[in-house]
């Protein structure tokens, strides 16, 4: 079986995001104040085969946890959907 996996990695939230916070800082300048607070991480989409869901799972954890997220400065989620 084929199944899709979207990851989200983000910056930890003890640290400081300096892409996040210039955005941030310049919301106000195209008119919108009331945006504030950007943090900025990056959108991974992969497609893995696998026996099962459970095996799939597994392994797009250790690719994030190896490859795709340095867990000292990131923290990551992901969704997992068979593809048909």
């Amino acid at each position: 079986m084929k199944y899709k996996a979207e990851i989200d990695v983000m910056p930890l939230d003890a640290l400081l995001d300096p892409q996040g916070k210039a955005v941030s800082n310049s919301m106000k300048n195209i008119g919108l104040p009331e945006i504030s607070d950007v943090r900025i991480g990056k959108h991974i989409r992969l497609i893995i085969e696998s026996d099962n869901k459970e095996e799939a799972n597994k392994k797009v954890e250790e690719a994030c946890k190896n490859m795709l997220s340095n867990p000292i400065m990131e923290q990551f989620q992901f969704q997992l959907v068979e593809l048909k």
